[in-house]
């Protein structure tokens, strides 16, 4: 690696922010190469250290080991995931291999366990502080769970089980892009797309110039199941074509990957000592154990069902007939407006985009934690449409930088996501840098991006990641930001979604994008009033693709999960969810959360932060809401601490109290039938 490749010394740009407009795609394998080996050598001399093991020498050596491979390493995986070029995809696979070969190279490393076991059995003698002390208990947990304690035999296995794992992941991740484009709806007649407002109809032929389809008009396919459009798409058959291509992805590539990586997972699990591996995954989570999440599971489900049920006979009597999966949001919507006067079509032009930003999301982020909030045009960012902001506390002090990347492009991959450019450490002298993707439509040259309530309330939802990365305020960077458990991280998330209907806010920015005139009163409350209209939809298709999860992860080993698309329809028949008018948030072949990222067995997080979320959210409003001093409570005992305490414990700190499931019951209408 030559000097010229910027990922060889740290950023000189404010905040370490990656040099993006110096970096080319072939600077990410020499840098990893070299990344790699600098801190393989790095951690083999901790591990070599003819000294005795200490806190200082071992625990902190390696919290200070490997910058380089974590500068490109952060870069690459926010590309490989928001900007996927050619040599991108194409040295993905290599590059996840060239990691879980790191990975176990480091974590079965006899001598540097050894290392750490010695720390930790001498711990009470210490003299730690808190967050010190569990900094050591975490690294002998995760170097346990990674199989420190297997013998010869059982690491070469477990090597070869990583590698193929890693592998068949990063294939999946990549065929659901690669099908997501692939099937993407292209109309010749504009008038198949009646029903979509103007701009959502201008964005298809962007969409079509784009994908050098002009004179065409393209839906482009999101990571769900259920695509936007059905709300609004009059023609029927477009409709049934559409969530047809949505529910068809990847099936004849995806669909032996994720059997492949079910029966390698259950593999994996039973070599290190456990029943499956939703039971691995669960035992280092806030739920600790498989019966607490099927407790959980098997408590909504009942009250979901008899909800949709009661949604389904309403929409049934207004379509005049029974609904099928492609009607269901098309009739929802307008039994929506009929109830409640809300036609969500119509609301969009008081959502626009840059608005719905700096009236919304930043200023609820003054209100509540006293931040502000600055463009930085001057701070590259890596694709044109990234924009750049820094970010400052309430005194003045620069926290840190804030990435928005907001519009769809088929090199990005579908949903919404927090990724973290640089993680805050005291101990590293550094600040955060985050970023939030997102694939709102990008308007044509000059029009402006108006935005679904949805699309507004997951903007105010991956700001609150963003938050808990630029709040933090930790020692060590293993505790930095969202390094907290996946049954907790959504938590802080769904808890900044309630300022999207807070009237201090959406006065502010639910402005009419030509007129300038505010959202009427009565609109507004009528918004409220169907904030819980459609919950039996959402809590059942969701609990659909959470016991999917759960079917293919509790999975012991040995056990043939046969033809995917059968066990998949098994599985939900099992599971009592099998509504063919409402398919799973995800099916098994573009489940990216669970086969290509870090959600496998643990799709049920989002439910399980949902019960901390609701009981924070009774919280905020029983000691006045938008309040400074809620805000710095909540920063201070919980959002600034990342995972250097026990999150439970930070919750407690806030609530005063375990968590209590009522109030998520009460949000969800699955307190009665």
């Amino acid at each position: 690696m030559t000097t010229t490749n910027p990922f060889l010394s740290p950023s000189t740009l404010p905040y370490e922010l990656p040099p993006f407009a110096d970096i080319r795609d072939e600077h990410y394998l020499p840098a990893f190469e070299r990344g790699l080996a600098e801190h393989l050598a790095e951690v083999r001399a901790i591990a070599a250290d003819p000294r005795p093991a200490t806190f200082d020498n071992t625990l902190v050596a390696l919290e200070r080991s490997g910058a380089l491979l974590g500068r490109v390493h952060a870069a690459f995986a926010n590309q490989a995931s928001a900007h996927v070029t050619d040599t991108v995809r194409a040295i993905e696979p290599q590059v996840s291999a060239m990691l879980a070969e790191h990975s176990d190279a480091i974590h079965l490393d006899p001598a540097l366990f050894a290392r750490i076991r010695a720390v930790h059995d001498a711990r009470d003698g210490l003299g730690l502080d808190a967050e010190s002390l569990r900094l050591l208990e975490r690294y002998h947990t995760r170097f346990r769970r990674a199989g420190a304690e297997l013998d010869d035999a059982g690491r070469q296995r477990l090597r070869a089980l990583n590698a193929e794992i890693a592998a068949a992941s990063t294939a999946f991740g990549q065929n659901v892009l690669a099908a997501s484009k692939a099937g993407a709806l292209v109309l010749d007649d504009p008038a198949r797309l009646a029903g979509l407002s103007p701009d959502a109809v201008a964005a298809a032929a962007e969409n079509g110039r784009a994908l050098g389809q002009d004179g065409r008009w393209v839906l482009g396919l999101r990571n769900f199941s259920n695509q936007f459009e059905l709300a609004w798409l009059e023609d029927r058959e477009v409709r049934k074509q559409l969530l047809t291509a949505s529910l068809d992805r990847a099936q004849d590539t995806n669909g032996p990957l994720a059997v492949t990586i079910a029966t390698l997972r259950a593999e994996r699990a039973a070599l290190l000592g456990y029943p499956s591996h939703a039971a691995y995954v669960v035992e280092d989570r806030t739920a600790g154990s498989t019966q607490a999440v099927t407790d959980l599971l098997g408590r909504l489900v009942p009250p979901a069902l008899a909800n949709a049920r009661r949604e389904a006979e309403a929409l049934a009597e207004l379509a005049g007939g029974p609904v099928e999966a492609w009607d269901w949001a098309y009739w929802s919507a307008k039994l929506r407006k009929q109830r409640y006067a809300v036609d969500e079509a119509a609301l969009r032009p008081y959502f626009e985009l840059d608005r719905v930003l700096h009236d919304g999301v930043f200023r609820a982020a003054r209100e509540v934690y006293g931040l502000t909030v600055a463009e930085r045009p001057d701070l590259p960012g890596y694709h044109p449409d990234v924009r750049v902001f820094e970010v400052f506390d309430a005194d003045g002090s620069g926290l840190g930088l804030f990435l928005a990347d907001l519009f769809a492009r088929e090199t990005k991959r579908g949903g919404a996501w927090m990724n973290s450019l640089v993680d805050q450490s005291r101990l590293l002298d550094r600040r955060p840098v985050v970023v939030n993707n997102h694939n709102i439509d990008k308007p044509a040259a000059g029009e402006p991006a108006l935005l679904t309530f949805s699309q507004v309330d997951t903007l105010f939802h991956e700001f609150g990641h963003a938050l808990h990365g630029l709040l933090s305020a930790v020692h060590y960077p293993y505790f930095a930001g969202t390094s907290v458990p996946s049954d907790f991280v959504e938590f802080p998330s769904q808890v900044n979604e309630m300022w999207s209907l807070w009237p201090e806010i959406l006065d502010h920015y639910a402005v009419h994008h030509e007129t300038g005139e505010p959202m009427p009163a009565e609109v507004v409350a009528r918004m409220r009033e169907a904030a819980s209209f459609g919950q039996g939809f959402a809590t059942v298709e969701y609990l659909a693709a959470t016991l999917l999860d759960w079917a293919w992860h509790t999975l012991p080993a040995g056990a043939d999960p046969g033809d995917p698309l059968d066990f998949e329809a098994k599985a939900l028949r099992d599971a009592g969810l099998a509504v063919p008018a409402i398919p799973p948030r995800y099916r098994s072949t573009y489940f990216t959360h669970v086969f290509s990222s870090q959600y496998s067995a643990g799709y049920y997080s989002y439910i399980w932060s949902e019960v901390l979320d609701a009981d924070t959210v009774d919280w905020f409003e029983s000691r006045g809401g938008m309040r400074r001093e809620n805000g710095d409570i909540f920063r201070r005992e919980l959002l600034s601490r990342g995972g250097s305490v026990d999150p439970m414990e930070a919750f407690a700190a806030v609530r005063g109290r375990g968590p209590d499931a009522g109030p998520l019951l009460v949000r969800r209408g699955l307190t009665a039938g």
